[in-house]
């Protein structure tokens, strides 16, 4: 009887702290604003080694992470993040590598050829290495850290090669800024779940299905701000004509192509 009535508590808890899994999930936000509060480094290490169990090609872990705290070290970096004031402001800043250089480098101490210099290795690593975020940052946010991720870190990547010493073979593919949240910003919205899941073929979009999945985010009362701040006639020509143009998306892929090379990840 005592041994029933223990599974049954033991069952109900597991239940109970998926559904906080869940919530906590549904509930995220992205935090730009930090309390003046260090993030424990046994806590950040605890995370970081739980993150390392996420899903990763051949058991090899292609990735690696520095681990910012320092004030001026923050200054260093802050400029290859267009000087986002979280990047200095967040007590940690993670910045997480596609990394085949230490891979690379077990295989030659152990008589073995590494072959790694290429841009599907490339490809492997990163896909690690934002695994290894997404993991991380789920977790970080069940402990009650607040986080931003920064999609600049491929924009300039030199500079923070150059601040991290990053050596050949390792290249940043993300950034997070990590801390105890100081504001509770309204949530981001997302588009409906069958606007992005395809049911055995991929489905193309006509103007039915568009209307249909960015009708609501097209009107909600921010959006509409923004489209009018920028003084445009729809949010999709305020991304595609200021916030992500044509011209600044080749110039940062000419600058991502010519880091790859330097990296040793394309001839």
């Amino acid at each position: 009887m005592f041994l029933r009535l223990f599974i049954c508590v033991f069952v109900s808890l597991c239940g109970l702290f998926n559904s906080k899994k869940m919530e906590s999930i549904k509930q995220r936000r992205t935090i730009r604003k930090y309390a003046d509060k260090d993030v424990p480094e046994e806590l950040l290490n605890r995370l970081l080694e739980e993150a390392a169990r996420t899903q990763t090609m051949g058991n090899l872990q292609l990735y690696s992470v520095v681990v910012t705290r320092d004030a001026e070290m923050k200054k260093k970096l802050a400029p290859a993040h267009f000087n986002q004031p979280m990047v200095t402001q967040a007590p940690v800043v993670l910045t997480i590598c596609a990394d085949y250089n230490r891979t690379s480098e077990w295989c030659k101490n152990r008589d073995a050829e590494p072959g790694y210099d290429n841009l599907l290795s490339f490809m492997n690593a990163a896909t690690d290495a934002l695994l290894f975020t997404q993991t991380f940052s789920v977790l970080a946010e069940e402990e009650g850290l607040g986080l931003c991720y920064l999609g600049t870190t491929v924009y300039m990547p030199q500079t923070i090669i150059d601040v991290l010493q990053l050596p050949r073979l390792v290249m940043p593919v993300a950034t997070l800024t990590v801390g105890y949240p100081d504001e509770n910003p309204a949530q981001s919205d997302r588009l409906p779940l069958a606007s992005f899941v395809h049911q055995e073929t991929y489905k193309n979009y006509d103007k039915e299905l568009i209307d249909k999945y960015y009708s609501y985010k097209e009107s909600l009362p921010e959006n509409k701000e923004f489209v009018a701040i920028n003084k445009k006639q729809t949010l999709a020509q305020v991304f595609a004509e200021i916030r992500y143009t044509k011209r600044d998306n080749e110039a940062m892929s000419a600058t991502l192509l010519e880091t790859l090379k330097r990296q040793g990840f394309l001839d």
